[in-house]
């Protein structure tokens, strides 16, 4: 369903996408463990604590949304290396800060090297030949190395001493220098497009589509913060029997990023993501509520699948609508700014009306921030049969 003339996705192409989107995504992914570091080393507050990583992921977010359009054109390894340079600046003086005004300064330049990382990373997911495979193998290597790095920044800090784990990264960043060389660097094109038509240009996303994507990821991220806390206080399970369902959850997920493509080709884009994002909707108020750490177990892991395939869609038909990377790095720094917003929505929510309240607002949420999404795949559909004429259909 990929009919389209771009890098194919060889070896060390697939290994410098997830090279660039890991980094890239690194500091949402690994902030839980940051923010236990900084907060023990300068004695922080929670509140405190929280100002330092909404500093590092609002950079991020923001500066994923303003180089979406750069990293539409080539020159993304260029892009890549320069932000993993000024990552692994701000992760250094991260690691050497001796006082909170430091941190945060340092959190905030590492923050703008991982939105220009991430910008890039996400752009060339378009470039490929077949967006869906690209997108679900970058995603499940992300989660892969993503794991890796939970576990090692925190026994880095362990081990070695208190700010070492950013160390880590930043070595991190040195290592990915020689792996993103592979990236796609131009624009893929339909394969019936011959070289007067194959002409493509980039178009602004739409904003309500923007928007969707942060609400979206707004949800999925603030529930996912307090999936530990509501599962101890609602189930009565262990913290460590806990977080051995999120994280068992979290790997099993690996199987809704491969079933997306799949049922995506099978019953169509549009009919496969309206069943995940209703599974999603369905699963994220079970696990709020229930009482019962069978169920939780279950919704935690249909919750997690759901999530993954949904976010294989959502980049695959973003790519075969604007094969020059801009739609994909923008929604990918739209969700970055949902991702920044949603510890701090959901805990509003679930300390001034409750869990109950939360539930239904998680459900609502889910299916009115899907809405966009679903519109484009239709979109993404009508794009896969159609030359690029110099325009984006509209989403």
């Amino acid at each position: 369903m990929n009919a389209r003339s771009g890098s194919a996705l060889t070896f060390g192409v697939a290994v410098a996408l997830i090279a660039g989107v890991t980094l890239g995504n690194g500091g949402a992914n690994v902030m839980p463990v940051f923010v236990d570091d900084f907060a023990s080393r300068f004695a922080l507050s929670d509140s405190a604590a929280g100002l330092v990583a909404a500093t590092q992921l609002m950079a991020t977010a923001i500066v994923t949304l303003l180089l979406a359009k750069r990293a539409a054109r080539p020159g993304r390894v260029l892009m890549t290396r320069f932000g993993l340079a000024v990552s692994g600046a701000g992760f250094l003086g991260a690691a050497a800060a001796t006082g909170p005004v430091t941190l945060v300064m340092a959190n905030l330049v590492l923050g703008a090297g991982l939105g220009a990382v991430y910008a890039a990373a996400t752009a060339a997911l378009a470039a490929t030949d077949d967006a869906d495979k690209a997108s679900a193998v970058t995603i499940c290597g992300v989660v892969g190395v993503t794991a890796l790095l939970i576990m090692g920044v925190p026994a880095a800090n362990h081990d070695l001493g208190e700010g070492t784990g950013f160390l880590l990264m930043a070595l991190c960043c040195l290592f990915a220098w020689p792996l993103t060389r592979r990236l796609p660097d131009g624009p893929a094109v339909p394969a019936s497009a011959t070289a007067s038509t194959a002409e493509t240009v980039s178009a602004k996303p739409a904003v309500v589509l923007l928007v969707g994507t942060g609400l979206l990821w707004t949800v999925t991220q603030g529930a996912w913060s307090y999936a530990s806390v509501l599962g101890r206080q609602h189930t009565g399970m262990s913290h460590s029997a806990v977080s051995a369902v999120l994280a068992i959850s979290s790997v099993v997920a690996l199987v809704g990023a491969a079933v997306g493509p799949t049922a995506a080709r099978r019953f169509g884009r549009m009919r496969s993501m309206a069943v995940f994002v209703t599974g999603q909707a369905l699963a994220m108020p079970v696990l709020v509520l229930t009482h019962d750490p069978v169920f939780f177990t279950v919704a935690a892991v249909l919750w997690q699948a759901c999530q993954l395939a949904v976010l294989v869609q959502m980049l695959a038909a973003a790519a075969l609508i604007d094969p020059t990377g801009r739609l994909v790095a923008s929604l990918s720094g739209a969700g970055a700014l949902g991702t920044g917003i949603g510890p701090l929505a959901v805990g509003a929510v679930l300390d001034g009306a409750g869990a109950d309240v939360l539930g239904l607002v998680l459900a609502i949420g889910t299916c009115v921030a899907s809405l966009p999404l679903l519109r484009m795949t239709v979109a993404s559909g009508e794009a896969t049969n159609e030359p690029r004429r110099g325009r984006v259909p509209a989403v």
